[in-house]
């Protein structure tokens, strides 16, 4: 049978699982849309920006496990994919990107749109294929979904010539086969013995546990391990939802903007279990000083991860549910009164989610009140941007199931939340999803709230108006003798804005109004944005300052302290 190189491409979706696809079109792209209309089962969401159409599909690849795709054309469109492409490798979210290209006579003749693509996202994709015979269609695109998928995921371009997507070549597609969880090795089984008597011998162990427990589905193992061992839980921002917030042995999030007593903890500690997780600057402030009195365990699929940032005693490469499964059963509960008595201590002397008493609407009280809404519904997702929204959101909301919390971690992009969350409710149509956004970065990706009205997704948008650039501001008055430039973001009337584009809005500036905006926005059948204008000069803390350690953490300032004891 002969088909067109583009409907090669649409059968190959088809085959692989494909039901959405986030995209905008353009000339070198239009015989794939062509294809598409004989396609129905492939549902296309336009998006209004390129890079919206990467985000998207990061947040519905996060939400569902499966992988997200979008599609561009050449120049333009596929250079605006390449944020949102960044963000899925930094963030292990396995992804396809597809880009039209000029036709094959036209390469390196400067043509009108030709962008060399391949080469520009070389170093944010794990392989990028530029297809130049129509009948490597089916075999490339077979691969870029297995290389996305296989060990640490990420995202696969592919760049497709229009001519190639026009000329017919007879389809022969390739057995698509799921991707095989590696088996544990017999040297990961030695270490794994090792780690298990560090365990048992320890007397103030925490284990970090990162985005890839998720990845992995590894969720209930490290359960079993924290409550078999009796080891507390700390998370990674992107590890939120690993574990489930309201246990027992749950400490929250740790590192720059983590919870006081878990740096301190982490400092403190004599054992360190790294599950899924990366031991990045943001996790472990100065690296020279980071956990000085504790020996390192680290599991990760990653080789290249081990030890890359910090000296690991007992370095365990495999799958984290696996390694986890082999684990358990060698760790024994050891009691650690004084260890956690210590934590305890902690948590009372240094409440980090302590409120300061104030007149006016402040980003905590937002935070606090939706944390009372979310818990009402445990299916629900929560998407932000980057900021001081999004630490806020750490550290305040709960998280019990896993992927409920979708961010940008690694590249930290502004804009991130409302098309990741058009995405993550396209990946989840029956559950709620919140976004919290800044309104600096909710300003860079806000035409997106076309697309949610124009497809009915319900999102509900939480929008932290301090009219700044909140994270940068407090840098500048902390780090740069209050030099205030570029900070200040006059905005449009938001409410107007979204009811131009056929959301409900509602503007809340006192503390009381919080909760029933909040449930208005839920009970509201359709996209719903909320405006909290706060005060513009509240810092986010705890807080790592630049260039020290975790046991330099500063706390909120307007906050009594007691020393512990």
């Amino acid at each position: 049978m002969k088909l067109k190189g583009a409907e090669i491409m649409c059968e190959s979706l088809l085959r692989e699982g494909v039901e959405v696809i986030f995209g905008h079109p353009g000339g070198a792209i239009l015989p794939f849309y062509d294809a598409l209309w004989s396609y129905p089962q492939l549902r296309h969401i336009l998006v209004r920006h390129e890079q919206a159409a990467a985000h998207a599909a990061d947040g519905y690849s996060r939400v569902t496990g499966k992988v997200g795709v979008c599609v561009a054309t050449s120049g333009p469109g596929a250079t605006n994919l390449v944020t949102g492409i960044m963000g899925a490798k930094a963030d292990s979210v396995p992804m396809v990107a597809i880009t039209g290209q000029v036709s094959r006579a036209s390469l390196g003749t400067e043509a009108f749109q030709e962008c060399d693509i391949c080469s520009i996202a070389a170093s944010c994709t794990k392989k990028a294929f530029m297809v130049m015979n129509p009948a490597d269609l089916a075999d490339t695109v077979r691969e870029a979904f297995y290389i996305a998928q296989e060990g640490r995921p990420g995202p696969v371009l592919i760049d497709v010539p229009r001519d190639v997507q026009l000329e017919l070549t007879e389809a022969v597609f390739p057995e698509v086969t799921a991707v095989p969880v590696p088996e544990v090795s017999q040297e990961a089984l030695e270490r794994i013995k090792e780690a298990a008597r560090l365990i048992n011998e320890a007397e103030r162990p925490v284990i970090i546990s990162g985005h890839g427990v998720m990845t992995s589905g590894a969720n209930q193992e490290l359960k079993s391990l924290a409550e078999q061992s009796g080891i507390p839980v700390i998370t990674t921002l992107l590890g939120l939802g690993s574990f489930p917030g309201g246990h027992p042995l749950s400490m929250g999030m740790l590192g720059m903007h983590g919870m006081y007593w878990s740096n301190i903890s982490v400092d403190q500690a004599d054992l360190i279990i790294g599950v899924g997780m990366r031991f990045d600057d943001r996790v472990t402030g100065k690296v020279d000083t980071f956990a000085p009195h504790a020996r390192i365990i680290h599991m990760d699929i990653d080789p290249t991860q081990i030890g890359r940032n910090v000296p690991v005693e007992v370095a365990i490469v495999g799958d984290a549910k696996a390694l986890l499964q082999n684990l358990v059963p060698l760790v024994s509960n050891t009691p650690r009164p004084d260890w956690m008595q210590y934590i305890e201590n902690l948590k009372r002397d240094h409440p980090s989610l302590a409120i300061p008493s104030s007149d006016t609407l402040l980003p905590q009280h937002v935070m606090s009140n939706l944390n009372t809404l979310l818990q009402e519904d445990p299916e629900t997702t929560v998407v932000t941007g980057v900021g001081q929204h999004q630490m806020w959101a750490a550290q305040f909301l709960s998280f019990n199931q896993a992927n409920s919390f979708v961010s940008s971690g690694g590249l930290g992009a502004m804009g991130f939340e409302l098309p990741a969350s058009l995405g993550a409710q396209v990946g989840r149509p029956g559950a709620p999803v919140w976004t919290i956004a800044g309104d600096g970065g909710f300003q860079m990706t806000l035409q997106e709230l076309v697309t949610i009205s124009e497809e009915k997704l319900p999102v509900k948008i939480a929008l932290i108006n301090n009219g700044h650039l909140g994270m940068v501001r407090q840098w500048q008055e902390m780090y740069f003798e209050n030099h205030l430039k570029a900070v200040p973001v006059p905005g449009p009337d938001f409410i107007k804005l979204a009811e131009a584009y056929g959301v409900g809005a509602v503007r809340v500036t006192e503390q009381e109004d919080v909760m029933p905006a909040l449930r208005q926005a839920q009970a509201h059948d359709g996209p719903f944005l909320i405006e909290f204008v706060v005060d513009s000069t509240t810092n986010v803390y705890p807080m790592v300052p630049p260039g020290g350690s975790l046991a330099d953490t500063i706390e909120d300032p307007a906050m009594a302290r007691n020393p512990v004891i």
